[in-house]
This record gives C-alpha cells, sequence and structure tokens, in this order.
C-alpha cells in the first residue's frame, strides 16, 4: 500500500485536537497533535506520538515534562498556529499547570512528567505519568477525514 493510502485511512477515525506544550531553557513551546491517548488509570498514563523532523521531540526529551491541551471548539486558531499553518503577530500568554506552560481556556489541561520513551518508525512515543489535571466545561474541537468539525448530538 501507498503512503496516501494509509493516511486516507487513518483520517476516517474522528480525534480530538490537542496542542503539546513543554518547556526548555525557560522558555514555552508547543506543537499541534491528535496522536494522544490515555494509557492506564493506575497509575495515571498519557501517551503522545511526536514525529522524528519536529521541533518539540528534543525539547521534550530535555525537560522530560509535557502537557496536552485539549482544546475548545471555539480554538482552532490554536492548531493551526502551533501546526505552522497561520502566523499570529500576537505573543501567546500561556497559563501554568504543575508548574508546566498550558494554553488558557483549553477544554482540558493535562501536565504529565515523562516516564518511558519509545522510539518506533519515524516517531517517538512518550509516556506521561500524569501530574495535574484542569478541566473547562465546553465544546471540543475535533477533526475528521483532513478538516475541522464540531460535536453533534445524534437522538437515539
Amino acid at each position: 500500500m501507498d503512503d496516501r493510502l494509509f493516511r486516507n485511512a487513518m483520517s476516517k477515525f474522528a480525534t480530538g485536537v490537542t496542542v503539546i506544550t513543554t518547556e526548555h531553557e525557560g522558555q514555552a513551546h508547543g506543537m499541534t497533535a491528535n496522536a494522544f491517548m490515555s494509557v492506564s488509570l493506575n497509575p495515571k498514563l498519557v501517551v503522545i506520538s511526536i514525529g522524528e523532523r519536529a521541533r518539540c521531540l528534543n525539547k521534550i526529551r530535555e525537560s522530560k515534562v509535557f502537557a496536552v491541551n485539549i482544546l475548545a471548539e471555539n480554538q482552532q486558531d490554536y492548531s493551526l498556529i502551533f501546526a505552522g499553518q497561520k502566523k499570529d503577530d500576537t505573543i501567546i500568554q500561556f497559563d501554568r499547570l504543575a508548574d508546566i506552560p498550558v494554553l488558557s481556556e483549553a477544554l482540558a489541561q493535562i501536565s504529565c512528567d515523562v516516564v518511558s520513551e519509545y522510539v518506533e518508525g519515524d516517531h517517538t512515543l512518550f509516556i506521561g505519568k500524569v501530574r495535574d489535571i484542569k478541566l473547562e466545561d465546553k465544546e471540543p474541537l475535533l477533526f475528521f477525514a483532513g478538516q475541522y468539525r464540531a460535536l453533534q448530538s445524534v437522538s437515539v
């Protein structure tokens, strides 16, 4: 199978949109990602997958911390900015959760310590032990088939 077929198949899985943030040498950094999932309830663990060419890869590797910011439906601009698809002249102000930079008003903020790292293919999987969580009562930003979407209730 070719790469395009694989990518098209993977795009058929609807996901939330996250921005992964970390702090390296006193500066906050972030990248848009949808490769995130929970791993364990006890202990509380999550996993993120970062591509080998991503600028944040070595920053997370060296800092040993990251936060997952699950974006709300009105935060598509954050997704585009941190994916390098939109320039924004305003400086993004970060909040902090358990001393890790996070995006204000995200649907969920999850701060983590890196406990394991695995290189698989062209990505590195970071297992993070959750330090703290902050939640907002909002609707999520979704991504499906290469487009941003909004959640819609279905009658049963």
